[in-house]
């Protein structure tokens, strides 16, 4: 059963990076086919999908985030990790990882994280 645990602090202040991790058992993040991506919600908005990893490392950005987002991986880990730049309190979301299954693209999610609040806030 793969599962997916994102972690970070919940609190960035404005102009400063948000850096999360998303952890995942069960599964590696190298496994042929798959991609791993980040999407957040906004209070009172929908989902958002900000880019994601393919199994061989190839990175993917939402073109309204890409001057803003990197993607990352650590295989020894088995973690991904989303850094978001310059953040301003919009950025306020709840932020999930989650796994896009071979030959599907987003939305197409099999596996979700619990997701973790973020709060942009001097």
């Amino acid at each position: 059963q793969v599962q997916l645990q994102e972690s970070g602090p919940g609190l960035v202040k404005p102009s400063q990076t948000l850096s999360l991790s998303c952890t995942v058992s069960g599964g590696s993040i190298a496994a042929n086919g798959y991609a791993w991506s980040w999407i957040r919600q906004s209070p009172g908005k929908g989902l958002e999908w900000m880019g994601g990893i393919g199994y061989s490392g190839t990175t993917y950005y939402s073109p309204s985030l890409k001057s803003r987002t990197s993607i990352s991986r650590d295989t020894s880990k088995n973690q991904f990790t989303l850094q978001l730049s310059s953040v301003v309190p919009e950025d306020t979301a709840a932020y999930y990882c989650a796994r896009i299954p071979p030959g599907t693209s987003w939305p197409g999610i099999d596996h979700w994280g619990q997701g973790t609040q973020v709060t942009v806030s001097s």
